[in-house]
């Protein structure tokens, strides 16, 4: 068993409060979960910033290669995404030896 972890860290774009940063990463993560339904996401940092958002997604797999591939789709579809900026991304990936 794998699971990988992998966090996004994003500036956001015309962002004055913390409303706003609200509709724009909500959707964001509904549009993850709703393209890949076997991830888990959440917003996981920089809750107190309204241009700053951390997201966290985790992929459980029985192999390696799996998770990797999700961890990467994540990572371009939010790179992708015109009113985010993509700071950086994190990989990880543990197995049950770990």
């Amino acid at each position: 068993m794998y699971v990988g972890a992998l966090t996004l860290d994003i500036l956001l774009g015309d962002v004055r409060s913390l409303k706003q940063k609200r509709s724009v990463v909500r959707p964001l993560i509904a549009e993850l979960q709703r393209r890949y339904p076997s991830i888990a996401v959440a917003e996981t940092g920089h809750l107190d910033l309204h241009r700053r958002a951390e997201v966290g997604v985790a992929v459980v797999s029985s192999s390696a290669g799996n998770c990797n591939e999700v961890m990467d789709a994540c990572e371009r579809m939010v790179a992708f995404r015109p009113e985010i900026e993509l700071l950086s991304a994190r990989h990880r990936l543990y197995n049950d030896e770990d």
